[in-house]
């Protein structure tokens, strides 16, 4: 549902303003004229494929609760500004009340979406019914590293531009963050900049965190956050070629050359989280070697408490036995009983 409500707004997009002027118009072209104002922003465009992906998980991935968790987080906190946002003074003089009222509509269904993809995802928590149900997965140590190093230096970047920008523009303030002013421009169903920015950040910084603990909810949360963050890394390039500041980077101020540099940052970060938490992580496995560890660095398997060999009492370099060599444990199987340990009396 929510994938296909944004979705309908991007089509109106396309439809009301030319697809060449919109693309202009997101990249921040000062010379794009679009027919009309639009309705969306970049965020839409990066949300519908968090909804695509989310849809597909919670159907075939053993992370679908986790995932369900960030996707209702996520569009709880971009769609929440939207309740006094879309009745402003500023968006009644940019949109119409038909507009305006169908914005309204779809922002408390993304909210009540948004609480019963929470409400599903705490519902849903089970422990596995069996061995042939697939398991939660942890991001490796590898990918941990990778993801709370990118994740947490992009957080860390965003912050500090909202602090730089707090004290160079303080008169945009409250507006940045709540709207209803018309010195902050956004989209209809969109959050103000500054509420998107916050958000993106803490989501940065949470699951840079998590994925630093190989906690479950890491990979999607992680995936989710670097999603948001790849259309600022993708439209900042697109600037940034389209004014050729590389070719006169030297000459641009210190600040401007910290904006180009941040927006190459924020693609990078988001790629390289993108391709570490992808794949599929280690298995929840509780083991006393760590998550998804079995005793020699291999990957362990099987049901929720099951380990990969027989625990027992061996010295320092010793391995268990493999299965089928020795005497049958307990006295079971084929074969003579082991001997006593102490011969009977009267021998």
């Amino acid at each position: 549902m929510l994938a296909l409500i944004l979705a309908s707004w991007l089509v109106r997009d396309i439809r009301a303003v030319d697809a060449d002027e919109l693309w202009r118009h997101w990249a921040g072209f000062p010379d794009a004229r679009p027919e009309a104002i639009p309705a969306t922003s970049p965020l839409d465009v990066a949300l519908l494929l968090v909804y695509a992906v989310a849809t597909v998980a919670a159907l075939r991935s053993s992370v679908a609760t986790t995932a369900l968790v960030a996707t209702g987080v996520i569009t709880l906190a971009v769609r929440l500004p939207g309740l006094w946002n879309i009745g402003s003074r500023r968006m009644e003089t940019l949109f119409s009340d038909d507009l305006r009222s169908r914005a309204l509509i779809c922002a408390f269904v993304a909210l009540a979406a948004g609480i019963a993809l929470l409400i599903t995802a705490g519902a849903g928590r089970r422990p596995p019914a069996g061995s042939y149900e697939r398991l939660p997965t942890r991001p490796g140590p590898g990918a941990s590293v990778a993801a709370f190093l990118m994740l947490g230096a992009a957080g860390a970047v965003l912050i500090a531009w909202e602090i730089r920008q707090m004290a160079r523009y303080p008169e945009i303030y409250p507006a940045w963050y709540v709207g209803g002013d018309d010195r902050v421009p956004h989209g209809v169903i969109d959050p103000p900049p500054g509420w998107a920015t916050a958000a993106l950040a803490l989501l940065c910084l949470v699951a840079g965190v998590s994925a630093l603990f190989h906690a479950v909810y890491a990979r999607p949360f992680g995936l989710t956050a670097a999603a948001l963050l790849l259309p600022g890394g993708v439209l900042g390039l697109v600037r940034t070629v389209h004014y050729d500041l590389l070719d006169h980077f030297g000459s641009l101020s210190t600040e401007t050359q910290l904006t180009v540099l941040s927006w190459l940052f924020e693609g990078f970060a988001a790629l390289v989280v993108l391709i570490a938490l992808a794949p599929r992580g280690l298995p929840d496995v509780p083991d006393p070697y760590g998550p998804g560890q079995g005793p020699y660095g291999s990957q362990a398997s099987g049901p929720v408490g099951a380990h990969p060999y027989p625990s027992g009492p061996y010295g320092p370099g010793q391995q268990p036995p493999a299965p089928g060599y020795g005497y049958p444990q307990g006295g079971g199987g084929f074969g003579p009983p082991p001997p006593p340990s102490q011969p009977p009396p009267g021998w």
